[in-house]
């Protein structure tokens, strides 16, 4: 795989400054195991390591996984009202049960009315954002998920979801 582009986008979601020495780009797919068995890590990235790191979440979601693009649109639909990263640890915490009925009840907690859900998923914008996602991590040579890439460069995690904790931790030093 290839560096990707730096500096992060303006239409990034990021957790952490856009700026930061340290940028951690996930791409990742709502259905996918190995993407929920890496969330507890990233979220303790994000908590421990606070602004110190800028966490980049780019959706990659897999043809196979028939709920990870509805799970990806209803995620980009809280993101316009700044609830983007509420919806996403919500969702991956509930990756059993994705699907319909799971997705009202996220809408419902963040306060979001769901009826402005449908149109804007026949709006096509937020179908859009996740194409320009997944267009990225194919040019980037992203094939499946989770993806890692530290400060540009593409890592691959060999045995526990820890090494990207301590690669992290040593671009810090």
């Amino acid at each position: 795989m290839s560096a990707l582009q730096v500096p992060v986008s303006a239409h990034d979601h990021v957790h952490g400054p856009r700026d930061a020495a340290v940028v951690l780009v996930v791409y990742g797919d709502y259905q996918c195991p190995y993407c929920g068995m890496a969330e507890p890590t990233l979220q303790r990235i994000r908590q421990e390591l606070g602004d110190r790191v800028a966490v980049v979440f780019r959706n990659f979601p897999l043809p196979m996984h028939a709920q990870a693009l509805p799970a990806a649109l209803v995620v980009e639909f809280a993101g316009q009202y700044g609830r983007f990263w509420k919806a996403h640890d919500w969702l991956y915490s509930h990756q059993a049960t994705l699907g319909p009925p799971l997705y009202g009840r996220l809408l419902q907690m963040l306060q979001l009315n769901a009826e402005e859900l449908g149109p804007a998923m026949a709006g096509g914008h937020l179908e859009a954002r996740i194409r320009a996602d997944i267009d990225g991590g194919e040019r980037s040579g992203v094939d499946g998920t989770p993806a890692f890439f530290l400060n540009g460069e593409a890592i691959h995690i060999q045995h526990s979801h820890d090494e990207l904790y301590e690669l992290v931790l040593r671009a810090l030093r």
